[in-house]
């Protein structure tokens, strides 16, 4: 306090009240928070309007049995919608094939990812084009991507099995990808490795580059080889880095529809919650069922938010 009173004349009253906290305590103090709250304000009524008040209608809507060009009049059913939901195999058979999707999605990017990171990060001759090459799957749009694997994926025409059967002679037959059952999924999953490494990479890349050489040069002349230096340098500085993308690519794989519905629909050997939620929703018109699904999926993106803000905290610490 004694160095702010220095800095200002004697006659003008600090801004800040150190006691009390930051409450500004002093006119031209009251006037700047005045001022952030009025700039702050259209942000925080396009954020009101966009995200908070849908996100209200859906909690609502989720208590209701509203359904869709129905003259019935919707009546409050309390948690109802939750309950069928919890008891419906197909909700609890979605989200398995969800957080399957999820878990090993997420964790071949981030394998992947890492290795091309570090493969670009390094000096050779060309790498401004492989790292702009890189991000071509990335450009791509969902829809388009899908359905150009989806064509890939053809028993009959499709490159992979020629390539797998009649060129490299590592399967005896042609199998139908998406169409069997037990391959649908897993072919889903590998369309979305191939289309999302890419921005693990880059985000991992942005991570790399952040940490000086200094470092890696004291630990060659103490000894440490590459696998050391990786271990014990690399991934703990990029560790922030990592966990962001983490946080990016699970929330937006947990509510995955695009790749699944363009490839299978609402088949339910790969049917996803976001999937589900659009079939009850759209197909079935019965809102206040798909709404409840909808807000199933927002807590589960909360909790996956909450584990991963309380992995930064204890990074950050």
């Amino acid at each position: 306090m004694s160095a702010i009173s220095d800095v200002l004349p004697a006659d003008q009253p600090p801004i800040l009240n150190m006691k009390g906290g930051n409450k500004p305590t002093s006119a031209v103090g009251r006037r700047q928070e005045r001022l952030a709250w009025i700039m702050l304000f259209p942000s925080l009524l396009v954020v009101a309007v966009v995200a908070l008040y849908p996100l209200f209608e859906t909690f609502r809507l989720s208590l209701t049995n509203t359904r869709l060009a129905s003259a019935r009049e919707p009546r409050y059913v309390g948690l109802e919608n939750y309950t069928d939901l919890l008891t419906d195999p197909l909700w609890w058979s979605s989200f398995q094939h969800t957080v399957q999707f999820t878990v090993i999605s997420v964790l071949i990017e981030t394998v992947l990812g890492m290795i091309i990171a570090l493969v670009i990060n390094s000096n050779f001759k060309g790498r401004g084009l492989v790292r702009a090459a890189i991000l071509v799957p990335w450009a791509i749009p969902t829809v388009v991507s899908a359905t150009m694997w989806q064509w890939m994926y053809h028993d009959v025409f499709g490159v992979v099995n020629d390539m797998a059967v009649n060129r490299l002679h590592i399967l005896p037959d042609k199998v139908a990808w998406i169409a069997n059952p037990s391959t649908a999924l897993w072919s889903i999953i590998a369309v979305d490795v191939w289309k999302t490494t890419p921005f693990m990479a880059l985000l991992l890349l942005a991570g790399l580059q952040v940490i000086p050489g200094d470092v890696y040069e004291a630990s060659t002349v103490d000894g440490a080889n590459r696998w050391q230096q990786f271990w014990q340098i690399t991934l703990p500085l990029v560790a922030p880095a990592l966990l962001v993308a983490l946080i990016f690519r699970t929330l937006d794989a947990f509510r995955v529809f695009d790749v699944i519905f363009v490839m299978k629909g609402y088949a339910t050997e790969t049917m996803s919650v976001a999937v589900m939620a659009r079939q009850t929703l759209i197909d079935k018109a019965r809102l206040g069922e798909g709404s409840a699904i909808a807000a199933a999926i927002f807590v589960c993106i909360s909790v996956l938010v909450v584990i991963y803000t309380r992995l930064i905290k204890i990074e950050e610490a």
